[in-house]
């Protein structure tokens, strides 16, 4: 008997070895498309986000989207995004400096007038919630090949010890034996000299130069105008003494690159108006410098590149917010750019050695504890790869009263191929602290992102495994640390990497706010230039894909140190713990802001009482989220609270 077969089996045959045949020629393509179609099924399906969160795209219309290179969460609930330039020469060329504000609540945005180049700035928040940024960018970079003029360091002396010497733009200075001259760009003050005493007798022994750094250049191009070695500088436009005073001394002068220069400019963003405010500029000019609000509010600038490139030899200063004014602390102690650079509840300076970068292989990288007042710095041992702390975030676990701090990834100086998995623990509380290795991530991770979380978790986001993504590097892993035992946990995976340029902070929704990258090249062969990362994710964590979170209202907006307030909650028989959390203002993954406080706190008939700790160094004065969790770990929303 012959078998004919239905119509409905020869069409699916037919379609079977259609499909059969497709994945022959294209198999890695249509099992693609499956696995993209069951991975967006999968991390939206109501149980995935429950355990593992969910990531969404921030939908920014694109005349607010930017290269966001700084952002700072503001007690207003919006978020600046600052620019500047943008790492782009093209940009800062054209005077183009850009911030945009952005409100979270009703996801709206608005233009903000920013007067100069904040890009690779400083920043921190103040006691009256306004944001001081300082620093920014003079000039770009110039690599090797694309420096035309001979040009770099002069070290102007003064040997009058009666009065300082300001030599304007456009000074020009001779060389006495090589004869070549080069000219001045920027005006200089040059210190006038010091007269050293014998301390014992009182008898004078010597005059020591007073000193200036400018940056020069040759009046025109090529390299037979290159300085060859060391010289003495003869200063034209000088006559009587200052003609003999006043000289310069320059090492080779030369078409090498030419890094960043930075510039002294200082502004106070004020959330209420809306508006960058000037105050007095810094003594030093400075291009990645770390910003950190000191226990009596004043804040502490250091490190960075001044306006010829170099890193600032140790003149670190103080910003006062009510005289606006800055001044030198009188002690010199150098750090690379973007110090990672705490304040301890003693009063003290907890330096975890994440940096940014620039500055010697071999000096200021070692972690420790800086007395401020005496300067005297204990070094902190214990790390088991010193070398690899480039490029590493640096977070206080919560709560801060415990003095325990990780250190996350990073890599070898420069743009080393070495990266780090490790996670580095050390404790402050202990007598003589040391770094201890922690629990792992997958790879080794330059610029990871570190946010606190109301449950008392870290987000830990991006990064990639070479310098600046090369090679396609960008590590789309999220994971939440457990201060508690000690983990990571895998959670939902972003979509786009992050690595140089970027940064995440929390919300006061209890969401997180990744942005930036900015790539080295846009392929895995690095033969595409990339391009800067303007979309932004936002996190929603596990937490928030449960039933209800609890909510607290009422209260006052102002608390005392040593102070409680009260607050009504319908769920307060479910609460567990209540804390203050500090806004985060962060920029190359290093925010030294953020830090979360725990409360005591008691039930009453209808809420909860909490009471703030008394010690200034735990809480310096400013804006802070109380934040309460319940039984199950759910936070509430953060309510801003003002600690005097």
């Amino acid at each position: 008997m012959n078998y004919r077969p239905s119509r409905r089996t020869r069409r699916l045959a037919i379609t079977g070895a259609v499909v059969l045949a497709l994945a022959g020629m294209n198999g890695p393509a249509l099992y693609r498309f499956g696995s993209e179609q069951y991975h967006d099924y999968k991390i939206n399906r109501p149980e995935y986000k429950a355990e593992n969160g969910h990531w969404d795209f921030l939908d920014v219309p694109s005349e607010f989207r930017i290269n966001t290179i700084h952002a700072a969460l503001l007690h207003t609930g919006k978020v600046l995004l600052i620019a500047g330039s943008g790492n782009n020469q093209k940009n800062f060329d054209a005077k183009k400096f850009e911030s945009v504000l952005w409100d979270p609540k009703t996801n709206t945005y608005k233009k903000i007038p920013t007067p100069k180049d904040m890009f690779c700035a400083g920043h921190t928040q103040l006691p009256d919630g306004k944001l001081l940024v300082a620093g920014g960018t003079k000039r770009y970079e110039k690599l090797e090949g694309d420096v035309t003029k001979a040009g770099g360091l002069m070290i102007v002396h003064n040997e009058d010890p009666d009065a300082p010497k300001t030599l304007p733009a456009g000074t020009i200075f001779t060389g006495k034996k090589n004869g070549k001259t080069y000219v001045s760009k920027d005006p200089v003050l040059v210190e006038k000299a010091k007269k050293i005493f014998d301390k014992q007798t009182g008898r004078f022994l010597r005059t020591e130069a007073g000193l200036g750094r400018i940056y020069v250049e040759a009046k025109e191009s090529g390299k037979k105008y290159e300085s060859g070695t060391e010289d003495n500088y003869r200063v034209h436009g000088l006559s009587g003494p200052d003609a003999r005073n006043v000289y310069g001394i320059a090492q080779k002068l030369a078409l090498d690159k030419k890094d960043f220069q930075g510039i002294k400019d200082a502004y106070e963003f004020d959330p209420v108006a809306e508006k960058y405010i000037t105050v007095d500029p810094m003594n030093e000019a400075r291009w990645y410098p770390t910003l950190t609000t000191l226990e009596d509010g004043k804040v502490l600038s250091l490190s960075g590149l001044d306006e010829i490139g170099q890193i600032v030899p140790g003149k670190d200063e103080i910003y006062d917010p009510v005289t606006k004014k800055w001044e030198y602390t009188g002690v010199i102690r150098k750090f690379p750019t973007y110090p990672a650079i705490f304040l301890m509840n003693n009063g003290k300076l907890f330096y975890s050695g994440s940096n940014a970068g620039y500055g010697p292989a071999d000096e200021g990288r070692e972690p420790g504890i800086w007395d401020l007042k005496t300067n005297k710095f204990k070094k902190i041992p214990g790390l088991s790869d010193p070398d690899m702390m480039e490029t590493s975030a640096t977070v206080r676990l919560p709560p801060a009263q415990d003095e325990k701090y990780m250190v996350i990834g990073g890599g070898g100086v420069g743009e080393s191929e070495k990266s780090s998995e490790k996670s580095r623990l050390v404790d402050l509380k202990e007598p003589n602290p040391r770094f201890k290795d922690g629990d792992s991530l997958d790879e080794g991770t330059r610029y990871p992102s570190a946010s606190l979380m109301p449950d008392d978790t870290v987000l830990i986001t991006g990064g990639s495994s070479d310098y600046r993504g090369r090679g396609g590097s960008d590590i789309l892993q999220a994971r939440l640390y457990d201060a508690k035992t000690g983990t990571y946990r895998r959670v939902a995976d972003p979509a786009v990497g992050r690595n140089y340029h970027s940064g995440s902070l929390l919300l006061p929704d209890g969401r997180v706010m990744i942005f930036g990258s900015d790539s080295l090249y846009s392929d895995k062969a690095n033969t595409r230039p990339g391009v800067f990362e303007q979309r932004i994710e936002i996190y929603t964590p596990p937490y928030l894909f449960r039933d209800a979170r609890p909510e607290l209202t009422g209260g006052p907006k102002t608390v005392k140190r040593g102070g409680t307030a009260t607050f009504k909650s319908a769920h307060a028989a479910s609460l567990k713990d209540a804390k203050l959390m500090r806004p985060s203002a962060v920029t190359h993954v290093t925010d030294v802001d953020q830090r979360t406080v725990a409360l005591e706190m008691k039930k009453t008939k209808d809420g909860i009482s909490v009471t703030v700790p008394k010690n200034r160094a735990l809480v310096p004065s400013g804006y802070y989220m109380l934040f309460v969790t319940d039984d199950q770990g759910t936070p509430s929303e953060g309510i801003w609270i003002e600690v005097p």
